[in-house]
This record gives structure tokens, C-alpha cells and sequence, in this order.
């Protein structure tokens, strides 16, 4: 089972660029730009890695962005991660960043998002994994202040596919930012929104998200499962939800696979990634092998979250179809 999800070809929709910054990258950074860091070296910070929810993450990870400064950090960062997700047979990735954390920092939008999006044209071009980028608002911040980034973003409107709302839940409803991607959404950007596992008012968001602002997709979305009406909705909208198996074991101490055997059963739009792999030390195979071993998922519902991913992405027909034969063509040659 392992090796037959090893080799399978997949698709991630949700996984942070700044997430996936490996220690060995941040050091390298770091010397370069001249970065403090509060450890000595790559293996002391990983052992700083204690998080038990989701403030204690999310302190250690914007500390960390401190080392991307210049265009090329944010090439490299880019980079690196669509070539360790082609390694492990990804061949479509949909990428977040968080724009806020770095004008806050100084950091201009164009250097951002010019450093990423030419890593995505190299990466496609010398290994083929496609990707698309949507731009997040951090929710603790100002709905002002996502719609100044909206605005910076609009130069560069091609190079997105989507916006989403990320970081700190607490007292940050969905609605807070609901004329931001009302204005998202003429211009014809997809729309999506993190609604993270056991949080306060994570129900209440949930239906926030598919009622008031409308998403074509839930990041998370585990507590959709305690009310029958939305999970029906959610279901009814074919809305996928991109959950993260080993994200959420910091939170909740499990990969939520009784969760996920669940969704599968109402046939909802379930899949898995990675959420930010280089905190959480699993990168997509790892999440599938590991949520595998804990819920006994057996071969069809590994194709079936899988496939999935390919199903929600955002996507024309003709190339969700493509990625979907290429699926049905490894899975005939390995039953």
C-alpha cells in the first residue's frame, strides 16, 4: 500500500509556500541576509517544533519568514517545494501565500510574488508539475488591509487563480472580509477560506463560508461533520475540503481519519495535503501513508481522496479530465 501511494499521481490543494521552508533553506536564508535566527542550527530548530494548537504554531512560523527578503528567497522557497512534491508523483499543486506577512515586514508585493510565480514557469517547464497561486489574507489583520493587498494583487491578476483567509481564527469570522471577496469574486478570482479543526465557532465559520461568502472550497472543514443540514449542503454544492491529516494530529491528537472515513461515506468532496510540510515534517506521501496505517483506508478510498483532489481543483474540464485518466490508468495497472 505504501509504495502503491508512493507512485500514485496526485494533486495538493492546500499547502502554505511559507510552510514549506525546510531548516536547512532558513539557515542558508539567514547567513545570506543576515537573519537572526533563535537557534544554532537546522536540527535545534526542528526540536523547537512543540506545537500543541494553533497559536503556539503560528508564532514559530511567521518568526521564520524573517529570512525571506529578496525576489530569489522567494524563488528558492517556491522552487524547492514543487520539486520535492514532483519527486513524490504530484504532478498539479494549488499554492497559498500570505502577501501581509511580508509587506508587514517591508518587503514590497512585486518582490513576493515575482520571485514565486517564476519558479512556478521554471519548475512546470523543467519537470512538469503544474501550479496555480492563491493569495491569503491573514484574518487577524484588517479587512483594510486585505483589500489594499487585493489591490496590489490586481497588476498581477493573472498570475492568481484564487484568494483564501488564513491564521488565527479566534474573533476573525469569515464575514469580517466578506466585501473583500465580494471584490475577489468580480474579478473573477476562486474563493476559499480556512475553517481549521476544533477552533472557536468553527461551526458558525463553516456556515459563514458556504452561505455568506460563498467559497467554491473549505480549507479544513472537519466540524462540518456535527451538523447533517450542512454537511448536505456542502455535499449539494460539491464543495471540496482539503484536510491535513498530520496538521491536525497537533491539534486534536489524531489524523482525524474517523472524520475522513465519515465524509467518504456521505460522499463528500474529501482530500488530503500537506498544510505546511516543512513544520510538520510530512509532505503529501507522508500524510496519505500515515492517515492510511491509522484508518485502515483500503485501496478504493485511497484513489477515492485522491481523485478527489483532481475533482475540486480549480481547473478547466479538459485538464481535470487528463489528470483524472492518468489516475485511472496508474490504478489499472496496480490492482
Amino acid at each position: 500500500m505504501q509504495h502503491f501511494i508512493e507512485k500514485m499521481p496526485k494533486a495538493e490543494l492546500h499547502v502554505h509556500l511559507e510552510g514549506t521552508l525546510e531548516p536547512e533553506l532558513s539557515f542558508q536564508l539567514a547567513k545570506k541576509n543576515g537573519a537572526e535566527l533563535a537557534y544554532k542550527t537546522p536540527e535545534a530548530l526542528v526540536a523547537a517544533y512543540d506545537f500543541h494548537d494553533l497559536p503556539s504554531f503560528l508564532n514559530i512560523y511567521y518568526a521564520g519568514m524573517n529570512v525571506l527578503v529578496e525576489e530569489d528567497d522567494f524563488y528558492q522557497l517556491t522552487f524547492a517545494y514543487l520539486t520535492k512534491a514532483r519527486s513524490q508523483e504530484t504532478l498539479y499543486a494549488e499554492l497559498f501565500f500570505d502577501p501581509q506577512a511580508h509587506t508587514s515586514r517591508g518587503i514590497s508585493f512585486d518582490t513576493v510574488i515575482t520571485g514565486i510565480h517564476q519558479a512556478q514557469v521554471n519548475a512546470e517547464k523543467k519537470m512538469g508539475i503544474k501550479s496555480q497561486l492563491i493569495m491569503c489574507f491573514l484574518r487577524e489583520m484588517s479587512a483594510e488591509s486585505a483589500m489594499q493587498h487585493l489591490v496590489l494583487a490586481k497588476p498581477y491578476r493573472n498570475w492568481l487563480v484564487g484568494v483564501g483567509l488564513d491564521s488565527d481564527e479566534r474573533n476573525n469570522p469569515p464575514v469580517k472580509f466578506a466585501e473583500v471577496f465580494s471584490e475577489a469574486k468580480a474579478m473573477g478570482l476562486k474563493l476559499t477560506m480556512h475553517c481549521d479543526v476544533n477552533q472557536q465557532n468553527s461551526l458558525m465559520h463553516i456556515k459563514q463560508c458556504v452561505s455568506d461568502i460563498q467559497v467554491d472550497r473549505i480549507d479544513h472543514g472537519i466540524n462540518s461533520l456535527e451538523c447533517e443540514v450542512l454537511c448536505e449542503l456542502i455535499k449539494h454544492k460539491k464543495l471540496g475540503l482539503t484536510v491535513c491529516p498530520v496538521s491536525n494530529q497537533f491539534v486534536v491528537q489524531s489524523l482525524t481519519s474517523d472524520e475522513i472515513h465519515k465524509m467518504l461515506k456521505k460522499d463528500m468532496l474529501v482530500t488530503i495535503n500537506s498544510d505546511d510540510p516543512a513544520y510538520f515534517r510530512a509532505y503529501l506521501n507522508e500524510n496519505l501513508i500515515e492517515l492510511q496505517k491509522e484508518g485502515k483506508f483500503n485501496q478504493n478510498q485511497i484513489v477515492t481522496l485522491v481523485g478527489n483532489a483532481f475533482k475540486v481543483a480549480w481547473l478547466d474540464n479538459a485538464t481535470q479530465n487528463d489528470y483524472l485518466q492518468q489516475l485511472h490508468r496508474y490504478v489499472s495497472q496496480h490492482i
